[in-house]
């Protein structure tokens, strides 16, 4: 399945995912070159929800750029598939070597507002995500490493905390989501 029809195929929980998916589907029909960052206005990433064995802890970064704990993931820079660009940047960003889906399917799309921001020294004019999260499963006795140019920490948060790290109320509402699909 290409990543277009796995974007059809995903049943929305609710009414914000349903007005986003109407909202990604427009876009995909509009732009070429959604998968890649030479969209200026939107994009794809695909991020990840990795939690523990016993589903209790979530593995988090904080994300320099946000200045917040975050999930995993990143641009899927002319990938197709999403999964496999979701498990690369949980394993870039957190130093983790072996992590699995939990299952195939997308546990969350949602359209995410980027503020202007700076990175590698160039701005970034303000732009929209295209957001494709899935559920992943990691050893949490795995050693972990902070990736430098995009993250000041790596941890694994209880579940019932997140919202104290978090500090994008925006997100907070996402990780909500997420867990109330995982528990």
């Amino acid at each position: 399945m290409n990543w277009i029809e796995t974007i059809n195929n995903y049943i929305a929980c609710n009414e914000q995912e349903e007005k986003d998916k109407e909202l990604t589907l427009k876009c995909i029909d509009m732009f070429e070159d959604l998968l890649t960052r030479e969209n200026k206005l939107v994009h794809l990433t695909s991020s990840a929800i990795v939690v523990n064995k016993s589903k209790d802890k979530v593995l988090m970064v904080y994300h320099n750029i946000y200045d917040s704990w975050s999930w995993a993931g990143g641009h899927t820079d002319g990938e197709e598939d999403l999964l496999f660009v979701a498990i690369k940047e949980v394993k870039e960003e957190t130093g983790i070597k072996n992590v699995f889906p939990v299952r195939q399917d997308i546990i969350s799309l949602d359209i995410i507002p980027v503020l202007g921001h700076t990175k590698k020294e160039e701005y970034i004019s303000p732009h929209l995500h295209i957001s494709v999260a899935y559920l992943l499963e990691a050893d949490e006795c795995e050693p972990l490493a902070v990736k430098i140019d995009e993250n000041s920490g790596v941890k694994w948060i209880p579940m019932k905390e997140i919202d104290i790290y978090s500090s994008e109320p925006h997100m907070k509402k996402i990780y909500s989501k997420c867990l109330n699909k995982i528990l």
